[in-house]
């Protein structure tokens, strides 16, 4: 049987680093709006402030030993969710600066990467079977 991590420095890491991002996308809504795909209704402000409140929901979650695995699932569906903006960020960007168009390209990857480490936080914080005698 798994045990449950008290101290998931992954978790945590991931958590701070989404709240962060929720924080952004209010602090600085342009560059994000600027990101999703105009032909998305009602409009790219909408998203971007529905995509912030909902890092500003599973941030803390992540947080949580309580919440991390349920964080963890949200987060998944958060990164599939807004991989669309950072496919259309990269179309986008190419007529921008070279150093612009590596970042846009290099995101893409890393979108897979933070999908791969919200899997392992929920894998390790998954809550304990109902069932008698399965892990």
């Amino acid at each position: 049987m798994a045990t449950r991590p008290v101290r998931d420095p992954i978790a945590v890491l991931l958590g701070l680093f989404i709240t962060v991002a929720g924080v952004a996308h209010f602090v600085s809504p342009n560059f994000f709006d600027a990101i999703v795909p105009p032909w998305l209704p009602p409009g790219e402000r909408f998203w971007t402030y529905v995509s912030g409140i909902a890092e500003l929901i599973i941030g803390p979650m992540l947080l949580v030993r309580a919440t991390r695995h349920a964080g963890a699932i949200a987060a998944i569906v958060l990164f599939i969710a807004v991989y669309p903006a950072n496919l259309y960020m990269t179309w986008d960007y190419r007529d921008h600066s070279v150093g612009e168009q590596v970042i846009s390209w290099v995101r893409l990857p890393f979108q897979f990467l933070f999908i791969w480490l919200a899997w392992r936080v929920a894998v390790r914080n998954r809550p304990p079977s109902v069932w008698p005698g399965r892990p």
